[in-house]
């Protein structure tokens, strides 16, 4: 039996990286995470199919024991919202440093990286700019590797998820320049399949950075009535000027700090189709995606 192992497996799209490697044969998946506390939300894994395990990246040599004997290793790291004290760097850059030793220590055949859309270590921007130096590390970590860059990612129970559902259900909607940016979601269990077949197959997008992206990309404002219109809602949309959404922000502290206002604004249109090829994934249409989101039903 193979053995992987996923760090932040506690997360919205580890835990359906975890849930959806119980269901493929002759895999064993350890779960990673930094306490007992994030172990009890992760979901049931059947001793025989693997286990969870502690591993706090404040101690290097704890990742290092659980890689033991994996083939490969996915690493998921950070948020775009950060909790108090916490640093991009820290989410990103730091924890991305102590997987690289811990696979190298291990002998992975393959790590994989989930990263973001528009990361770059040269960005001004400070959450594409980790993302970019914790690719960086990985292409320069000696091992075979696959790095996937999502945009939003939806139907994991997210907090993206969550709040394109408090936006589909809005009378009246303020969106950053009234939703003119656009984005281009992609379904959670499309992101597990790719992220889980590029650790299995170790030359399947081997040392490829792929941007792995829904199959359509439209204004924020058309997919929020999208959205509204599968709950069977109407929502009125206004515009806030991102000048002022900045200078608020500011203001009062707002997790919607200006870093998070530029990545919620700046994806750019992308072909789905070469990630989803070389990952060997078909990719679910929009409207799929959105009725996973909102838990409604298929007809």
């Amino acid at each position: 039996m193979v053995r992987a192992v996923v760090t932040g497996a506690n997360s919205a799209i580890g835990r359906t990286l975890v849930a959806t490697a119980l269901g493929l044969a002759d895999l064993e998946i350890v779960a990673a995470v930094r306490s007992p506390r994030a172990a009890a939300q992760l979901p049931a894994i059947p001793p025989a199919r693997g286990r969870s395990a502690i591993a706090d990246y404040g101690h290097p040599a704890q990742l290092a024991a659980v890689c033991a004997g994996a083939r490969a290793l996915l690493h998921l790291p950070g948020l775009l919202t950060l909790a108090r004290g916490s640093s991009y760097e820290q989410a990103n850059v730091a924890t991305t440093r102590v997987a690289v030793a811990a696979a190298r220590e291990a002998r992975i055949a393959k790590l994989v990286l989930l990263s973001a859309c528009g990361a770059d270590p040269r960005a001004r921007n400070r959450f594409f700019r980790s993302k970019g130096e914790a690719e960086e590390l990985v292409r320069g970590s000696g091992l075979a590797y696959t790095i996937v860059r999502c945009p939003l990612v939806l139907g994991c129970g997210s907090a993206g998820d969550a709040a394109l559902a408090r936006e589909a259900s809005s009378r009246l909607l303020p969106l950053l320049s009234g939703g003119a940016h656009v984005e281009q979601p992609v379904a959670a269990d499309d992101v597990a399949r790719g992220l889980l077949a590029a650790a299995l197959e170790p030359e399947r997008a081997r040392d490829r950075t792929l941007d792995l992206v829904g199959p359509e990309c439209l204004p924020v404002r058309e997919l929020v009535q999208r959205a509204a219109r599968l709950l069977g809602r109407r929502v009125r949309i206004v515009g806030i000027p991102l000048w002022l959404a900045r200078l608020a922000a500011r203001a009062i502290r707002s997790p919607l700090t200006p870093t998070v206002i530029e990545v919620l604004t700046s994806h750019a249109p992308l072909d789905p189709a070469p990630a989803a090829r070389e990952l060997g994934i078909e990719l679910t249409p929009l409207d799929g995606v959105l009725r996973r989101s909102l838990g409604v039903a298929i007809a």
